[in-house]
């Protein structure tokens, strides 16, 4: 059974950042599957490879281009360059994330400064330079990823948390600077999702199963859980949503 119209993608763009691994490429997934040719970015090429290998497995149209966005030249490059593949991105969204734990105290400026520059700067930097090309066909889609740490703060990822409260605010400054155009701006706040991210929590068994406690859902995602809100804000079936944040988390942040 086809999906329904509303929610069709075929014939629309996708730039994907972090599409190497975890959310970015599950989002890619999703995106491709609902029709979405996508221009997967991340700093792994043989990573990044791979997840091209398995769009196209899947019968979607992909094409990879490694870049390490902190890097604000290698940035301004790759906007320019993935026009190229399938023509102007109509959807952008912006995945690829750092955390650098540590005590508040042993944060180093370099932390700071990295995790700033990827969660926060290359949304931005990356909108500013795509949306210009949407505005002008009167539709596109920023998409960014926020956190449960937009909200409320986590032990040992201060950075992290300021990053992510900054991605909340700046969907909304996206969503006010591009909606009257047809360029909607919002964000998906994933939960307790299995990453490279999380990593350090999925590995303690106990740790991950009180999160999973915590939630209404009584149990931590699967990254699967994140491509139909995923698909729906990339889609025009969120035409009249914008500025806005969708936690996916179980329940976790309505407790």
């Amino acid at each position: 059974m086809a999906a329904p119209a509303a929610f069709d993608l075929a014939g629309k763009t996708a730039l994907v950042t972090g599409a190497n691994s975890g959310i970015g490429r599950e989002i890619a997934l999703a995106l491709s599957e609902a029709g979405a040719a996508v221009v997967l970015v991340a700093r792994r090429a043989a990573e990044l490879e791979e997840a091209k290998r398995e769009v196209e497995s899947e019968g979607g149209k992909a094409a990879a281009l490694p870049a390490d966005l902190a890097d604000r030249v290698a940035l301004r490059d790759a906007a320019k360059r993935c026009s190229a593949f399938f023509g102007d991105p109509d959807i952008l969204v912006n995945a690829a994330g750092i955390n650098r734990r540590g005590p508040l105290p042993d944060i180093t400026e370099e932390d700071w400064d990295a995790t700033l520059a990827i969660n926060l700067a290359v949304p931005f930097f990356l909108s500013q330079a795509l949306a210009p090309a949407m505005q002008r066909r009167g539709w596109g889609r920023i998409i960014n990823i926020a956190s449960l740490q937009s909200l409320r703060a986590f032990p040992m990822s201060a950075p992290y948390g300021a990053s992510k409260g900054g991605v909340m605010q700046l969907t909304r400054a996206l969503a006010e600077a591009f909606s009257k155009d047809g360029v909607t701006a919002n964000a998906i706040a994933p939960g307790f999702f299995p990453t490279a991210l999380t990593a350090p929590v999925v590995n303690d068994p106990a740790r991950w199963e009180k999160m999973a406690e915590s939630t209404f859902a009584k149990r931590n995602g699967e990254l699967r859980d994140l491509r139909g809100t995923a698909v729906f804000l990339a889609s025009r079936a969120s035409d009249y949503v914008t500025g806005q944040t969708i936690f996916v988390d179980g329940g976790f942040s309505a407790g």
